[in-house]
């Protein structure tokens, strides 16, 4: 009788036991509503200061989170200090200038993903992290969840074989609306940098850096993309056949391929969100593990490796490297050079 399929246990603690810190938090919108809301109620860190262009804003949001400060300018914040870190949760158009300033402080900086509009500007961040022997991190809060702990292993110890292929949508239903961040070439719109961003990073967690990349796709009448197909090879072995658009709701799952079986992440939850990793091998034994919280915690595990390495003195991790975020952002660039998408600015450089 064949024995049942046991998938390894994940490593990734306990997001209650990494240090606590002092979090600044900078453009207090949804995402970071939502981070705030998390690190609060799953970590043992705290948002002290948070600061928005608005100081009506900025004293709105630290009134329903409980924080201390409200600050109407990046400089302020920095100059009061008491912060151990600082999250940036703008649109992805002012994520570099807005990362800078606190960089140059001294101060270890989380980004939401993309990290920036291209690779040029990840570069000007990290060289400038690096200079400043500080942590910068880019918040892909998916690569550091549990199921993709145990992927991770999966793959490692050749349960799938040789992995063939890797297969990955995310495709959300955003209306036409000029005023939407998504849709705004200035604001760095598009489907690509906030939705495809997480299928081409999953590939590229698998497969290494992305080659030989196709793509196909449509751009909005304001000219952001609206709908990208790429596939490409892996620097490891395997080809990514990857999609994201903003017309429509996709399936939102994520497979990885060998010759002894397969992965899936996503079913209901989207693959990139707290949920279930299904592995079925070619003998028919399959497995399932599932997040081993509550599906709104998905953002503490970023913020516990933060913390861990900001504590240990860290500039990167190993869980999303520097050469990650520009592995990734190298192929959104030419992704975006083949569907013709240019941001403002972008033409001068």
């Amino acid at each position: 009788m064949t024995a049942p399929l046991v998938l390894p246990a994940t490593t990734i603690p306990d997001p209650a036991t990494a240090p606590g810190l002092r979090w600044g938090v900078i453009s207090p919108g949804h995402i970071a509503d939502q981070f705030t809301a998390t690190m609060h109620r799953a970590t043992v860190s705290r948002v002290v200061s948070v600061v928005s262009r608005s100081a009506e804003r900025a004293a709105a949001f630290a009134e329903k989170h409980g924080i201390e400060r409200p600050f109407d300018a990046v400089w302020d914040m920095l100059a009061a200090g008491g912060i151990d870190a600082v999250y940036i949760a703008s649109p992805h158009a002012q994520h570099r200038d807005l990362a800078r300033p606190v960089l140059e402080a001294g101060v270890p900086v989380l980004v939401e993903k993309a990290f920036t509009l291209n690779e040029t500007q990840s570069r000007e961040l990290l060289d400038l992290a690096r200079e400043r022997g500080v942590l910068a991190m880019e918040a892909m809060w998916s690569r550091f969840l549990p199921q993709y702990d145990v992927l991770r292993q999966v793959i490692a110890e050749g349960v799938l074989g040789e992995i063939v292929e890797v297969a990955a949508d995310h495709g959300q239903a955003f209306p036409m609306d000029p005023t939407h961040r998504l849709h705004d070439p200035a604001l760095g719109g598009g489907a690509l940098l906030d939705l495809g961003v997480y299928p081409i990073s999953f590939a590229q967690m698998i497969l290494g850096d992305l080659t030989d990349l196709q793509v196909t796709g449509e751009r909005t009448e304001l000219g952001v993309d609206a709908y990208a197909a790429l596939t490409a090879r892996g620097t490891r072995g395997g080809v990514a056949r990857l999609a994201t658009t903003l017309h429509a709701q996709t399936a939102n799952t994520a497979v990885v391929t060998g010759t002894q079986g397969r992965a899936q992440l996503g079913g209901p939850q989207p693959f990139y969100a707290p949920g279930d990793l299904t592995v079925t091998l070619l003998d028919g034994r399959s497995a399932t593990v599932s997040h081993p919280a509550g599906l709104g915690d998905g953002m503490a595990y970023e913020i516990a490796e933060a913390a861990r390495r900001i504590s240990a003195g860290d500039l990167e991790s190993p869980l999303m490297r520097w050469e990650d975020t520009l592995s990734v952002m190298r192929t959104m660039d030419q992704a975006r050079a083949a569907l013709r998408v240019v941001y403002p600015g972008e033409e001068a450089a």
